[in-house]
């Protein structure tokens, strides 16, 4: 059977073929203009409502032109807030003013959910140096010594950004980020500057008093952004994005009233945005209406979230319910700890008449569900007491309850 006659179900219950899918969609109204504007991204040339960051991050960064390593520079801020993008902007124009000034920039960004090891760190900087470094298989230091050794071959001034920054330290602990703080002190001709951005305002406590001392980093946060600013910024993509009248009176506030509510995510607004433009265009309709935002926001928390979540292992379902629980009953949200998740899901085990895991394998469930996003569990130090892990949900709990209340094999009401 070719693929052009592979019958497909609809939920209107009318059989579509893939070739009329595909036709339909050439034949429906085009909406897009600019589809990549709406993408994360996507760098504007204008950023509304953050002149102020904008200005901070020059200053700082305008001893370049005068040959001299500016300071580290730690961004904070919670997601969609600007900071990848404001970052992205000033070093966009000081790369362009550098050569007047006889000077070489070049910049490293790493997103550290994704190149989340310190082999993975230095081999992806060795990539941008046009230096080939095998995906595994050499010491971590050799890495290093060949990042060194191009680099201060170039003479330049080097600023690496490491998005995510908290997610590096996370895993892979404070090495990566302590050698790149000393490392100018092995270099001749080129220097380094770092800028870490993060979601986390405690990311510091996280790292070794060794790194803190030789950061010696400026600070910039990144308040969220209130719903007349995310207005601003929507309006300002849509007319790049859309063909003219496309856009149904009310969209762009209500996108915009959403995501105020989400602590100000504009990331999430465009996300939401986009989507309601895509399915508008599946619909075959000329306008963009607040119909298709709200299926946009169903359709964008159910493929993720709520499909992630029902699908875990009942055991995992139980240790969200015990985390569910505990925030519940504190006002502290960082409370949480693993010893803390560990008893409230033995007791739910027990009141479920299931057999309970050991304290290590649950262990082991919060790490998978950390790296699901599902929960931020960072490890902190409680001096004689040990080491810890403080949880919370990176999600909206909402979402969680909603979730396991539609879950059939989880009782969550009783549990």
């Amino acid at each position: 059977m070719s693929v052009g006659a592979l019958r497909l179900k609809q939920n209107d219950d009318s059989d579509l073929t893939l070739d009329e899918i595909f036709e339909g969609y050439l034949k429906s109204p085009k909406l897009f203009q600019r589809r990549d504007v709406l993408d994360s991204s996507f760098v504007p040339k204008n950023l509304p409502h953050r002149t102020e960051q904008i200005k901070q991050l020059g200053y700082i960064l305008a001893s370049v032109l005068r040959g001299a390593k500016p300071s580290n520079i730690l961004c904070f801020g919670k997601t969609g807030t600007g900071k990848t993008a404001v970052s992205k902007y000033v070093l966009s124009m000081l790369k362009e003013k550098a050569p007047d000034h006889g000077l070489r920039v070049e910049v490293a960004y790493l997103n550290c959910n994704n190149v989340d090891t310190n082999y993975r760190v230095f081999a992806d900087l060795c990539s941008t140096l046009g230096i080939e470094v095998p995906f595994t298989g050499l010491a971590t230091d050799e890495v290093f010594t060949r990042f060194k050794q191009g680099l201060d071959q170039r003479e330049s001034l080097f600023i690496v950004v490491l998005d995510e920054i908290d997610s590096l330290i996370k895993k892979s602990g404070n090495e990566t980020l302590y050698s790149l703080t000393r490392i100018n002190s092995d270099l001749s001709s080129a220097k380094v500057s770092i800028i870490g951005i993060s979601n986390d305002l405690k990311f510091k406590d996280y790292l070794d008093p060794r790194v803190l001392s030789s950061l010696s980093e400026e600070e910039l946060v990144f308040k969220p952004y209130e719903a007349p600013e995310i207005t601003d910024i929507l309006v300002e993509r849509a007319e790049l994005a859309f063909r003219p009248n496309t856009l149904d009176k009310g969209v762009i506030n209500m996108i915009a009233a959403i995501a105020a509510q989400e602590h100000g995510d504009a990331r999430r607004a465009m996300d939401l945005l986009r989507v309601a433009a895509e399915i508008a265009e599946r619909e075959h309709s000329e306008v963009i209406t607040q119909s298709h935002v709200k299926k946009a926001q169903g359709a964008i928390e159910r493929n993720t979230i709520t499909e992630v979540i029902s699908t875990l292992p009942v055991q995992s379902k139980f240790v969200i319910s015990s985390i569910y629980q505990l925030e519940n009953v504190t006002s502290d949200p960082d409370a949480v700890s693993t010893g803390d998740v560990y008893e409230r899901y033995v007791q739910l085990c027990r009141d479920a008449g299931m057999d309970s895991l050991t304290q290590r394998r649950v262990g082991d469930l919060i790490n998978e569900l950390d790296a699901l996003g599902i929960i931020s569990a960072r490890v902190v130090s409680r001096g004689r007491h040990g080491r810890t892990k403080e949880i919370h949900f990176s999600i909206p709990r909402s979402l969680v309850e909603s979730t396991l209340q539609k879950d059939k094999q989880f009782d969550f009401n009783r549990y």
